[in-house]
């Protein structure tokens, strides 16, 4: 087994051992057909009932294709019961499956990605391991499946099928074999990544993570539309509402037909025509963007919609910065709250600096929406231990998770008594914009 230690931290031994290729990584028991008949997931839950020890789990979804995240493929492993795929599409229920993997300890990658669309089929984990962000707790530098299964086991991994459309049937074989590749080595990676949690003391850290991940959702957005690429080049909020009106009437015609927004119309075509205004048919088709056959489909729909844009009363037109109950951007905090503002340099300071003591990302160390939160609106009180107290319970209700708390909640606490005292003009940092500190 290769030096189970993170490469960042190990000597250059060479310019010749960095250039020697890995061997690629293949499955050992063979291609497994997929699983697409009750017989067949009536063997695959036996097969997995008999085996031992953790089980992987990925899904393939069709990003960029469909408009859902539903899971279109699932591939299971685990010792002594092989590789299985599933597919979920074939089924009217995963009951079966779900029965047996109740208590098992799942091993995902990148677990917040697959588990809304496996808890859509009836699958929740009651323990996990992930794998990416135990490579993120332990400093790696890049947590990619492939890359880790490189630099931890020693395994090149092909990626050339990630972006495919799963939602394609049958599946080729060259997309069933890379699928199955994902889970071939996670028992592997998960035994060496443990192992190294233990050994740098981070391995509580993981069980918290872990443990916080159990009833991971998806976050609704809110104005979603308001993330349209290329919305910088609207200037009036008629535009602005152009670009809602569209962006929504694109939205749901996606949603009828599952099919990615982007293959209706692009962003660049909601935006275009927000700036133009087309009001009938022909002036539409002349916006460019607007070509293909989303475009010229529902043509008559988006003109309608432009019309009510144009007839809208002020009143009625969106602002350019979105209403939140949260904190404002970071970039106008020193405008709204100097005080506010250096609480946040200072924090963001000790934060960057326990980040490279403990080689862990900051974000990881603590969310920085909480951070925010906390010191926009920090405790009343400037009594150092009441002070901590207050800042711990108000993480803790974020979200925060205990490690997280232990190892920042000093420095929050720090910054926000620190930011209370003027800047001296030695001042190097505190006295700037959040933002300008990187």
């Amino acid at each position: 087994m290769p030096d189970p230690t993170p490469s960042h931290q190990l000597e250059d031994s060479g310019a010749e051992a960095a250039e020697e290729p890995r061997p690629l990584l293949i499955l050992r028991d063979g291609l497994p057909p997929v699983t697409d008949t009750a017989p067949g997931l009536e063997a695959a839950c036996a097969a997995i009932d008999a085996g031992t020890g953790p089980v992987a789990i990925d899904a393939e979804r069709a990003s960029g294709y469909r408009y859902s995240s539903r899971a279109y493929l699932i591939q299971l492993r685990r010792e002594g019961s092989g590789t299985w795929l599933v597919d979920p599409v074939a089924f009217d229920s995963l009951a079966p499956l779900a029965e047996v993997l109740a208590g098992t300890d799942w091993i995902l990658h990148a677990a917040s990605q697959d588990l809304p669309c496996l808890a859509e089929v009836g699958l929740r984990p009651d323990s996990l391991f992930d794998t990416e962000l135990a490579g993120r707790l332990l400093g790696y530098p890049r947590v990619g499946l492939a890359t880790l299964v490189e630099t931890v086991v020693g395994r090149r991994m092909k990626k050339e099928h990630s972006a495919v459309d799963w939602s394609r049937r049958p599946l080729p074989e060259p997309w069933l074999e890379y699928a199955a590749l994902d889970v071939e080595v996670l028992v592997e990676l998960r035994a060496v990544l443990e192992q190294q949690l233990v050994e740098s003391g981070k391995d509580e850290w993981a069980r918290q993570e872990f443990d916080n991940l159990l009833t991971f959702e998806l976050t609704p957005r809110v104005d979603a539309w308001r993330r349209t690429s290329g919305m910088h080049r609207i200037r009036g909020r008629r535009g602005l509402a152009a670009v809602k009106a569209l962006w929504e009437a694109r939205d749901q015609l996606a949603e009828r037909r599952d099919v990615t927004p982007g293959r209706i119309i692009p962003d660049s075509a909601i935006v275009a025509a927000a700036q133009a205004m087309p009001g009938d048919r022909d002036a539409l088709l002349s916006v460019k963007g607007f070509h293909g056959r989303g475009a010229e489909r529902y043509a008559a729909r988006w003109v309608a919609v432009l019309r009510e844009v144009a007839a809208l009363d002020e009143s009625e037109l969106p602002t350019r910065a979105p209403r939140t109950e949260g904190p404002p951007l970071p970039r106008a905090w020193a405008e709204r709250d100097p005080v506010a503002a250096r609480r946040l340099v200072l924090a963001r300071e000790a934060l960057a600096a326990l980040s490279v003591q403990h080689e862990v990302p900051a974000e990881n160390l603590l969310t920085p929406d909480y951070l925010r939160r906390v010191l926009w609106t920090p405790p009343a009180t400037r009594d150092p231990d009441a002070l901590a107290a207050a800042v711990a319970t108000a993480l803790t209700d974020l979200g925060a998770r205990r490690w997280q708390i232990e190892l920042t909640g000093s420095a929050v606490t720090q910054a926000i008594l620190a930011a209370d005292q003027e800047p001296s003009a030695e001042s190097t940092g505190a006295d700037r914009a959040p933002d300008e500190q990187g």
